[in-house]
């Protein structure tokens, strides 16, 4: 009989241990909506990879020319200028804006970005000990990813000085990289470029972390450094 007993007694103490080492429900439901959230960041972190690979390739090239332009000796030039004078038609403009429509008429140059107008009101400076009246000065910028046009004209004068900017090929991309002369669709693409880096950066911290408590924490408190060292640094 009590052989029989203690039999039982360590029975039924063992199936208990075994009970209590498998998960539970709670448990297991955790786990399948982990798998399925770091399934989502996965194919997150793929496609938009994917999507931002050629620009992103694009971006970082000229960056790299941005970053050592002053190092780097580059046969190429980036720019060429020329400059000439250009006379106006009989009866003077009344307003910039008519002059910059005239001129994109004339030069047969239409510009992706709206032109750049500013004026400067007449003024008095001195030339060789002398003060000189300079008349209203108008300035007038034309520009395309490929080039541009600057116009500056002095109220009375009979001409218009003209900077004609042609970008060769290394040019034209650092202008399409600083997103001069372009059109909104390709500044709001480049905007989805930005967006992209952003969304791979935070999903490829998720998938590191794989969600575990610890390297959630590491991530968070390094990332919360970085930019309390930033802030400083943009605060002195």
């Amino acid at each position: 009989m009590h052989a029989h007993t203690l039999f039982r007694t360590s029975g039924d103490t063992s199936a208990g241990e075994q009970a209590a080492r498998a998960p539970s429900e709670s448990q297991k439901r955790n786990r399948s909506r982990r798998a399925v959230f770091l399934t989502w960041l996965r194919k997150t972190h793929l496609y938009v990879g994917l999507w931002g690979a050629a620009l992103g390739l694009l971006f970082g090239i000229t960056g790299i020319l941005l970053n050592h332009r002053a190092i780097m000796k580059i046969p190429v030039e980036k720019t060429v200028q020329k400059t000439a004078q250009l006379p106006l038609p009989e009866g003077a403009f009344r307003t910039p804006e008519e002059m910059s429509a005239w001129l994109q008429k004339e030069l047969r140059f239409t510009a992706v970005s709206p032109p750049q107008v500013k004026t400067q009101p007449a003024k008095t400076i001195v030339w060789a000990d002398r003060d000189v009246l300079q008349p209203e000065r108008w300035s007038v910028n034309l520009t395309r990813p490929e080039g541009g046009v600057n116009a500056e004209y002095f109220v009375g004068n009979r001409f218009v000085k003209l900077d004609h900017i042609d970008a060769t090929l290394i040019g034209t991309l650092i202008r399409l990289h600083m997103s001069v002369g372009v059109s909104a669709f390709w500044v709001l693409l480049s905007d989805t470029i930005a967006g992209s880096l952003i969304l791979l950066s935070i999903t490829g911290l998720l998938l590191w972390t794989q969600l575990h408590t610890v390297r959630t924490i590491a991530v968070l408190t390094s990332v919360g450094a970085l930019l309390g060292g930033l802030w400083f640094l943009w605060s002195i």
